[in-house]
Order: C-alpha cells, then sequence, then structure tokens
C-alpha cells in the first residue's frame, strides 16, 4: 500500500455487562478465546497462543468444523494498555485498535480495524461484529 493511499476504517462496538478484570481475562486468555472466537456455528478456533506485551505476538487458528478450510488469525501488539486499549498489527499489515470503555451499565469493547479490499465492507463489519457479539455472551457467562 503507498504512503498515500486511504485505509477505510470499520468499526464495531458491544456493551458487555462485566467487569473489567472479567472481560481482560476473557478477552487476552488463549481457553477463553477457543471458546468465543467465532462468526458462525459452524466454524471454531482450535487453538491460540497470546503474548500479550507490546512487540508480543498473538495466533488463532480458526477453522471449519467440517475441516474443508481454516486460516490463521495473527499480528503483533503495538500497544497494550491493561484493562483499557489493546493495539495490534496484523500479518498483512493491516491495524487494529481494541479500546475498553468502562461505564455505569458495563463496559463498551470498540473495535476499529482497517478494512481489506478481499470482501465487502458490510461482509466484514457483519464478521467482526459476529464475533464480538460472541466475545459479550461468553464473557457475560463467564463473569
Amino acid at each position: 500500500m503507498s504512503a498515500t493511499a486511504s485505509v477505510t476504517k470499520i468499526t464495531v462496538e458491544a456493551l458487555v455487562k462485566a467487569t473489567p478484570e472479567a472481560i481482560w481475562h476473557a478477552w487476552n486468555s488463549p481457553e477463553a478465546i477457543k471458546q468465543w472466537n467465532t462468526a458462525v456455528e459452524d466454524w471454531h478456533t482450535t487453538s491460540s497462543t497470546v503474548d500479550l506485551r507490546e512487540g508480543g505476538s498473538f495466533s488463532s487458528r480458526m477453522e471449519a468444523k467440517d475441516g474443508s478450510m481454516g486460516f490463521d488469525f495473527a499480528g503483533t501488539y503495538t500497544k497494550v494498555l491493561p484493562h483499557r486499549q489493546i493495539d495490534y498489527r496484523m500479518a498483512d499489515g493491516r491495524e487494529v485498535t481494541n479500546e475498553f470503555i468502562d461505564g455505569s451499565d458495563g463496559v463498551l469493547v470498540r473495535v476499529t480495524f482497517d478494512a481489506e479490499t478481499e470482501n465487502s465492507l458490510e461482509q466484514q463489519r457483519y464478521g467482526w461484529q459476529a464475533i464480538l457479539d460472541s466475545f459479550a455472551r461468553y464473557a457475560e457467562l463467564a463473569r
């Protein structure tokens, strides 16, 4: 991507009714990630690694349950502010910001990411929102 190219950013959000500590744990625990990291029922996350520090890396293996396809979602952490923000650069160079905003009704989790060009903006928004909604359901039950 050239330095003058404009990147479309997409934001998804979910209000999670759990403590900031429970949300942080669910977001960053490899075992928890394997429980919630899916957009649709016929996919799952088979493995997850997290080295939560600036310069550390993460990876999650996402696969169709029928074994027909899968991919690795990986990147490097660029900013870690405990219970407040996690930024990372994905393996393809796109940037992601995850914000955790504490409020009276729970924690607003806001994810802003650079769009890719392979899928429509609507498909990307839907997929990331579905994963975030799955996270919210998991975190609320695990609290």
